[in-house]
């Protein structure tokens, strides 16, 4: 409960995340919810300190995995550069609709949904007497959650290309998908074909 001195803040001055609880313990320090920020903007101040990603709230990570394309869908790169603000419309619409939908915390289904789409583990390539061997590889927690955010904005890409579906929808679709486990959501997907390879390779 907060003090009397203390307001309490909301996040788009709607949703209370001070009850949210991160449920899986390698992700408890990586994901950011800071309680006392209306629009969670930090001006990159994160960017040349080490580790400091993981103090940016999730919602802010999650609008910058939007506003990225990426090389290989070259044609739509820097489409979105600059527009966060835009972004972060695009973020309370979708929240709005989760919340009309399923009736719960949005933030708290964004968590659930990073934490099911996190994978645990990876591959990379080792170079022995001039032979390349794939070798699984455990994930750090920081970058678990990178993962889960880039699969998610992935796959509201890849849907809404030259799609009747508009992004909001489609993002509120992702995440309630993957706050439910849900083998048909984009970052679901991902995540197992990632762990999947990975077990081949121990």
């Amino acid at each position: 409960m907060p003090s009397k001195d203390q307001p309490n803040v909301l996040l788009f001055n709607k949703w209370d995340v001070r009850k949210i609880e991160v449920r899986d313990p390698g992700l408890h320090n990586v994901i950011s919810l800071n309680p006392s920020v209306v629009i969670p903007i930090t001006f990159g101040r994160h960017e040349h300190q080490r580790m400091k990603k993981a103090e940016v709230h999730i919602v802010e990570r999650l609008a910058n995995k939007l506003l990225h394309f990426g090389k290989r869908y070259a044609k739509n790169t820097g489409r979105m550069g600059g527009k966060k603000a835009r972004i972060f419309k695009t973020i309370e619409v979708a929240l709005d609709i989760i919340n009309l939908e399923t009736g719960k915390n949005p933030i708290e289904l964004l968590v659930k949904a990073v934490e099911n789409a996190s994978p645990n583990e990876d591959t990379t390539r080792i170079v022995y007497g001039g032979v390349v061997y794939h070798v699984s590889v455990d994930v750090a927690p920081l970058r678990r959650v990178d993962l889960a955010l880039r699969f998610m904005a992935e796959g509201v890409r890849v849907s809404t290309y030259s799609s009747l579906q508009s992004i909001e929808e489609v993002l509120a679709r992702e995440i309630m998908l993957a706050s439910a486990n849900d083998m048909s959501s984009y970052a679901i997907k991902k995540k197992n074909e990632q762990e999947r390879v990975a077990m081949s390779s121990r």
